[in-house]
């Protein structure tokens, strides 16, 4: 994964669920912004894809306890969603081929407005009427 290159996040990424009983706060900046369009994504969104950025476990705070779910991934490796188990809100997802980072889903972000995916991975599942943007990199499959 590569850095994205119009890096526009505060230094410190702030956020929580929707009722405000998980809350988070991450010390770096993003190692990336993206979308993944996986299946399992798709299915754990509602949505055609899910957007998130990727951050450094040891740099994230969480305050509260969230629910998890786990399942196997496209990547084959086993992913775990975790989420609000109050109001349901999706939070992070964590793979088990890279424990050492995870995803925090744009959403749920203070501030959302500096969200911008460099990538869009597991395009191989795109639904295909999402029009994906062309300056954006794109992935088949996974990237690690």
């Amino acid at each position: 994964m590569s850095a994205p290159e119009d890096q526009t996040m505060p230094s410190t990424i702030t956020g929580g669920c929707a009722c405000g009983a998980i809350r988070y706060a991450c010390s770096s900046p993003p190692v990336a912004m993206l979308s993944c369009h996986c299946r399992d994504c798709q299915r754990a969104s509602g949505a055609a894809f899910a957007s998130g950025i990727v951050v450094h476990v040891a740099d994230t705070v969480v305050i509260g306890e969230p629910a998890t779910f786990v399942v196997t991934g496209d990547s084959g490796g086993a992913t775990t969603r975790s989420f609000c188990g109050t109001c349901g809100s999706p939070l992070f997802t964590r793979g088990a081929l890279v424990p050492h980072l995870m995803s925090i889903r744009f959403a749920s972000l203070d501030d959302a407005s500096a969200f911008k995916p460099a990538v869009d991975i597991w395009t191989a599942s795109a639904q295909p009427w999402v029009v994906m943007d062309p300056g954006v990199e794109r992935h088949k499959g996974g990237i690690a």
